[in-house]
This record gives C-alpha cells, sequence and structure tokens, in this order.
C-alpha cells in the first residue's frame, strides 16, 4: 500500500497559513543553512498530493520545485494551468490512493492544504504526520487539519522529534489506527 506522509509546517497554535492563505510567517525560520530534514524527505518520496489553493501558491514562487515527480492536484473547480506531471483531479482521497497504489508509488507526500489533509484523514489514509512547529502564534487562519472534521479520535505514535536552535520543534508520528 502506498504510504502517505503529511510533511507540514505550523504555528504553535495550530495553523498551517494565515487565513488569506498566506505563509510569509515562515520566512524568518527558513535558510540560514538548516532544511529541517527537508532534502532527505524529498528524496524519499516518489509522488506529491496537493489541493488546488495550495498548489495556486506554489506556482507564485517562482519555478516548479516539484519536476520530475507526479503531482496530483484536488480540485472541484479549475485549477491554474497544470504542469508538465501535475494532474487535477476531481477524486476523492481514497481513489486517488487507489491509483498511486496501482501505479507501484510507495511513497506520497500531502503537502497540503490543511482541507485536504482533513479529507484525507477522514478516510484514515495518513500513514504518518511531520509536523514542524514554528514558535509563532497566528491566532487565526488555515488549521492543521481543516474541514471536513473527523470525529474519530485517532491514536498516534511518537517516532521521533528534534528540537532544533531557533525554537523550531519537528514531530513525526505514526497513525496506529489508519487503513
Amino acid at each position: 500500500m502506498t504510504e502517505i506522509i503529511y510533511y507540514v509546517a505550523a504555528s504553535l497554535d495550530g495553523y498551517i497559513a494565515t487565513p488569506d492563505g498566506g505563509v510569509g510567517w515562515l520566512a524568518p525560520f527558513e535558510g540560514a543553512g538548516e532544511d529541517y530534514g527537508y532534502a532527505a524527505f524529498y528524496a524519499s518520496v516518489d509522488a506529491l498530493l496537493l489541493g488546488s489553493r495550495t498548489y495556486e501558491q506554489v506556482l507564485t514562487f517562482g519555478e516548479w520545485p516539484y519536476a520530475g515527480k507526479p503531482c496530483w492536484v484536488f480540485s472541484r473547480r479549475p485549477p491554474a494551468p497544470a504542469r508538465l506531471g501535475v494532474i487535477v483531479t476531481a477524486q476523492t482521497p481514497g481513489q486517488v490512493a487507489a491509483d498511486l497504489e496501482a501505479r507501484g508509488i510507495r511513497r506520497a507526500w500531502l503537502v497540503g492544504g490543511g482541507q485536504l489533509a482533513g479529507a484525507f484523514r477522514v478516510e484514515g489514509l495518513i500513514g504518518e504526520t511531520i509536523v514542524s512547529i514554528i514558535p509563532v502564534l497566528l491566532g487565526a487562519g488555515i488549521p492543521l487539519f481543516g474541514a471536513p472534521a473527523s470525529t474519530t479520535v485517532e491514536t498516534l505514535k511518537l517516532v521521533e522529534h528534534k528540537v532544533y536552535a531557533n525554537g523550531v520543534v519537528q514531530l513525526r508520528y505514526a497513525s496506529t489506527t489508519s487503513t
């Protein structure tokens, strides 16, 4: 089965972006020679899963950062034009997970956003969550796991943690109840 990993940064109060989708608050924690394990993580995944708003935001960053890896963009509306290797889909997370499995994809990065992560969580498809807690309080924004809300209590097992000198804490959890 394809392993789906939600690898994300969140504010201490649980938001992955400001209410308007902004991530500028992450800038002071980027660079300075620290990649928070990103390069090794990225090398370990075979495909990426993005919500349409996340995809459109990534397009504003300049050069496409995911060249060479297939990407699925979940959208019920026409997103920005698809790049090479980007598949725009209105399928459910479960349907796409089955497609990934059929294609022999072993590991997929659930990039975001929170609403898409919530949909994958509801279907019990996230096998691992790696969250870098950024020492910032946003007060409002896009939650780590947005709608649809799950009423299922999910138990996670802490697999690894790392504390960085700048106050970032990275937590790696395995789901003990995912399917």
